[in-house]
């Protein structure tokens, strides 16, 4: 039985040097992947305009801005704050402040530029 499948190195290797499809490594392919998920959708990236005009703000300020329920803007401040892209600070009982993870953001713009 023959195998149909081969690694990228086998299926390049009579391309020569420089010759290459691909120009990442796999975690920066992984890393990139991560951080477009977590900006897959709109509200995230209305989240992220906003949180770059103010620097930082409430979730409830949010909730205001964008207009979606306060669970659907915690989803995704969920979301967002895993993938790195921001910070949150819980200030109990019930605020979280959040800002931007510049550096984070710094990083995807890099990893979008290497393209």
């Amino acid at each position: 039985m023959s195998n149909r499948f081969h690694s990228y190195e086998a299926a390049n290797a009579d391309r020569g040097p420089g010759s290459a499809v691909l120009a990442g490594d796999a975690s920066s392919d992984a890393e990139m992947a991560r951080l477009a998920k977590a900006l897959g959708h709109r509200s995230r990236v209305r989240i992220l305009r906003c949180l770059a005009a103010d620097r930082s703000c409430t979730c409830g300020d949010l909730v205001t801005q964008i207009a979606q329920a306060q669970s659907t803007v915690s989803q995704h401040l969920k979301v967002l704050k895993d993938a790195g892209l921001i910070q949150v600070k819980m200030d109990p009982p019930h605020t979280c402040h959040c800002g931007l993870n510049a550096a984070v953001l710094q990083r995807f713009k890099h990893l979008v530029a290497d393209l």
